[in-house]
């Protein structure tokens, strides 16, 4: 599930432009190399410049296994006909963000502690995105704690699908199946080489992670 955060909203529209046609393109390589869900996580950008971002990537996920999702703005991911939407561990139930949608709408909800993974039980999310699991990765880390261990009581305690983030590299990621994870998502794996500690590029990154997650 690549991700990416827009830093180019608070300069000229000519870097506005450039940005956002850099990442539409890193966006189509994830589409191309068969990532399941892409999340935009594009806060800096004006709902009309995130909608129009959206559409245009779910035009190229048509008929693809890519499922594109909008963080937190449910309006924008219904108005550009996205796949669904991801929640803050705060934000507004399901059943409410399920009313301002049509058809199948995919509602994903982050959570940071085994009770917030439990309440989306209650909360009738599709899954849960459990993180930070290990340090390293975009989202920092949790010195001291053994995140792997509080990953797989989550995954024990929920019957939503409970999804690892933060730190991921082919190796942590069969280590988080194995703790009982439905899956895992990630942003700096996905990054081209060089750009991030773990970052393989989006194509090698995809391969090496399915290779380590059917083993």
């Amino acid at each position: 599930m690549p991700g990416h955060g827009s830093q180019a909203a608070h300069s000229g529209c000519r870097t506005v432009r450039n940005e956002l046609a850099a990442l539409e393109g890193f966006l189509e390589d994830a589409v191309e190399a068969g990532v399941d869900v892409i999340q935009l996580r594009e806060r800096d950008l004006e709902a009309g410049q995130l909608r129009d971002l959206a559409a245009r990537v779910g035009r190229h996920a048509a008929d693809t296994r890519t499922r594109v999702l909008v963080n937190d703005r449910v309006d924008v991911a219904a108005a550009a006909g996205a796949d669904g939407v991801h929640l803050r561990a705060d934000g507004p139930p399901v059943s409410r963000v399920r009313t301002l949608s049509s058809g199948r709408f995919i509602v994903g909800r982050s959570a940071h502690t085994i009770a917030e993974v439990r309440a989306t039980d209650e909360d009738g999310a599709d899954y849960v995105l459990f993180g930070t699991v290990f340090p390293g990765g975009s989202k920092g880390g949790a010195p001291g704690n053994d995140r792997l261990i509080v990953l797989r009581e989550a995954a024990r305690s929920a019957r939503t699908p409970v999804v690892a983030i933060g730190g991921i590299d082919p190796d942590r990621a069969a280590r988080c199946l194995q703790a009982g994870a439905a899956g895992v998502a990630a942003i700096s794996i996905f990054l081209p080489e060089g750009r991030a500690p773990l970052a393989m590029g989006v194509a090698r990154a995809v391969a090496a992670l399915r290779l380590a997650m059917v083993k």
